[in-house]
Parts: structure tokens; sequence; C-alpha cells
């Protein structure tokens, strides 16, 4: 998995942008809030990248600021949330306001982003509210949750992508993760996250 990208920005729009690393262009999906602290085209940046891959093509999406990118691994956790719903609400909302919205129960506030149903809604307070609350506490504890989240999330996100790929239904690979990392913790690397998943099947 591509984990950033650092190079000249070469283009950029309120959805896209393109960067150059060493003469090879990598078209990224932006946010609003990181499209608008982009330099200007010619300067350096650095965005911290998903990649999304699918049967039909894959893509990369970025964030300049890693609380951001943090926060929609999170959203495209949920079940009903791909990638391209992720980034409308990450675009919709700055990062505190969702995070506000979500620790509160606040599912009017969620569901009034374009594309998000009164279902997801409800399943992104319930599924996200008590991992967003523990993390707050921990900020305010003088714990930095972004690099341990970072780290378990991609783990746990490649882990969950390679099972799909495998033959696992989304619902019951994420499940599972769910079962190993309560029982081993969240320091597992990839491949013994997807190790443990294989032999509990």
């Amino acid at each position: 998995m591509i984990a950033y990208v650092d190079g000249k920005l070469a283009y950029k729009d309120p959805t896209q942008a393109i960067l150059d690393v060493n003469g090879i262009g990598y078209e990224v999906r932006i946010s609003l809030a990181t499209y608008a602290k982009l330099p200007a085209d010619g300067e350096k940046a650095k965005l911290y990248t998903y990649q999304h891959i699918k049967e039909d093509g894959q893509a990369l999406y970025g964030f300049l600021d890693p609380n951001e990118k943090a926060l929609f691994m999170q959203l495209i956790s949920v079940s009903g949330i791909g990638p391209g719903t992720g980034i409308v609400m990450v675009s919709s909302m700055s990062v505190g306001e969702i995070r506000q919205a979500i620790v509160s129960e606040d599912v009017r506030s969620i569901q009034s982003i374009k594309g998000v149903g009164p279902k997801t809604a409800q399943r992104v307070v319930l599924e996200l509210k008590d991992k967003l609350r523990k993390d707050e506490l921990l900020a305010k504890a003088g714990i930095d949750t972004v690099p341990l989240a970072k780290a378990h999330n991609t783990n746990r996100s490649e882990a969950l992508a390679a099972l799909v790929t495998l033959g696992f239904a989304r619902a019951a690979a994420e499940k599972t993760l769910d079962q190993i990392q309560h029982k081993h913790g969240n320091d597992l690397s990839v491949e013994e996250l997807i190790k443990f998943a294989l032999k509990s099947h």
C-alpha cells in the first residue's frame, strides 16, 4: 500500500491533485479541506494516502493532515461507506465537526451529508462513537492517538482488503478481525492478522 506521496504539486482542483514524484505523476483524490491547504503549483507537498483497489481499477485518496486520513479510515470501516462517500463526508464537514457529531450522537448532522442516508448515519454513530470517545480521552491525557491509530488502521484495512480478495465476505472479515484484535491486541502486523483470520475459519 502507498502510505504517502511526497513530491512537487503539478496540478490541483477541488477534487484531485497530481503530485510529480521523480517524473511520475500520482493522481490523488482529495477532500476540500486538503485542497484549501495545498500550496501553489510547482511547490513541494506531501499527502498521506489510502490506496483503494477494486475489480475495475484503483484510486489513491490523499490528505495533508494525518488526522483527516485517520478519520477517513474510520468512516470507511463502517459498512455502507466507501471511499467516495468518505471523501464527500470529510469535504462536507471538518474533522472536528464530524468527530463532535459522532461523539454527541448527532445523527441528523451526519445524515445531512450528500449520499448518507438515515440508516448509514445511525451506523456511523453506533460503530464509531466509542472509538472516538476513547481517542478523545487519550488525547486529553496527552497521548497522541494518530500514529497508533494510523498504524493500527492501516494494518487492519490492509488485512481486511486481503481477506476480501481471498474470498471472505466483508462483514465476516471485519467481525473476525475485531475478535482477533480484542484477543491479541492492536499491535499485530498485517501478516499476523491474516494468519489468525485464516486459522479461525
